[in-house]
């Protein structure tokens, strides 16, 4: 008898087996993106469509509401009852929410308390957690099945009810716009009129000319040098501290945008990606959103902290 393999075909397959994976897994996908991208796909199929303007949705008197403002809305109402459930009803040993809460909670808190000490890191702890939850949930709520597909018609014609309310870059400027002016606040008031002294540095320039008036021509000449130099590093202080409302807003809207362009892509491209992939799409955009609330509320308590260490130091000094 003969032992002699028969339909061997190549990398250990036979020709049938063979041609049944090409056709699943290259003519198939393929086929179905043609389908989908071409004359029929396109009049029964529509294509993601990506538009960076929040869509208004309705009008309360004269204020536009646009549909990532009812998803910041949500968002506020979703941490309320998050807040209301754990504080009502906790117990001594914590259930899953009231642990999950609690752990969160207190890792902020502990992070807050590492980076600006613990009479400053109580202080900061509000805002920065406040920031840190409503800039997560945010990017956790575009992440929730059909999210986007509750639609609406308005004067503009049919959009999406809901939509990410990190995509809109009004969004991000008002919360760049909240972490600056906490941190300006508590800067002035730790220091009083010492804080703007980093910007508006005018002492050794204005001391040169008196040491010029005194004969002191060697430290007045010195001290005008000096003082033009003083000058030009405190605009460029001033300029890197107002910059800050641009970088904040542009790097969370940016990169929540960039997530939610990529979840529709991977669903569009279905064929191609397969399940798998839209996983891990998913996997990858919580984690891109958790990073996202880290950095934010992480760089507003680092400049808060700037903000407050001058007058820590002078009273250390003193002291």
């Amino acid at each position: 008898m003969s032992n002699k393999k028969v339909g061997c075909g190549c990398i250990g397959c036979s020709i049938p087996l063979l041609t049944f994976i090409i056709l699943l897994v290259v003519i198939v996908p393929v086929s179905i993106f043609g389908i989908i991208n071409g004359a029929f796909g396109k009049q029964y199929i529509p294509a993601p469509e990506v538009k960076l303007p929040a869509e208004v949705i309705f009008h309360l008197g004269p204020l536009p509401v646009t549909n990532t403002i009812i998803t910041s809305w949500i968002t506020m109402l979703v941490l309320i009852l998050i807040a209301f459930l754990v504080t009502n009803r906790s117990k001594l040993i914590p259930g899953r929410l009231q642990g999950a809460v609690e752990a969160v909670i207190e890792w902020m808190y502990n992070f807050c308390k590492d980076v600006a000490g613990e009479k400053n890191g109580r202080k900061f702890f509000p805002i920065v957690t406040t920031i840190f939850l409503f800039v997560m949930i945010n990017a956790f709520m575009n992440l929730v099945p059909g999210f986007s597909s509750i639609l609406a018609k308005t004067g503009e014609g049919t959009v999406s009810l809901l939509r990410g309310a990190n995509t809109d870059i009004n969004t991000s400027l008002a919360l760049a716009l909240i972490s600056f002016v906490c941190v300006t606040y508590w800067g002035i008031r730790a220091n009083k009129i010492g804080f703007f002294k980093q910007f508006f540095n005018f002492g050794r320039f204005f001391r040169g000319f008196a040491d010029l008036f005194r004969g002191k021509v060697k430290s007045g000449f010195g001290g005008i040098g000096f003082g033009i130099i003083d000058i030009f590093v405190g605009i460029l202080e001033l300029f890197s501290y107002l910059i800050r409302i641009v970088s904040f807003t542009f790097r969370l809207f940016g990169n929540m945008t960039g997530g939610e362009i990529l979840i529709l892509i991977l669903f569009f491209l279905l064929a191609f990606a397969g399940f798998g992939a839209i996983q891990v799409g998913y996997a990858f955009e919580m984690l891109v959103g958790v990073v996202q609330a880290l950095i934010f509320s992480g760089l507003t308590l680092v400049f808060a902290t700037m903000a407050t260490t001058p007058h820590e130091g002078e009273e250390h000094e003193s002291k």
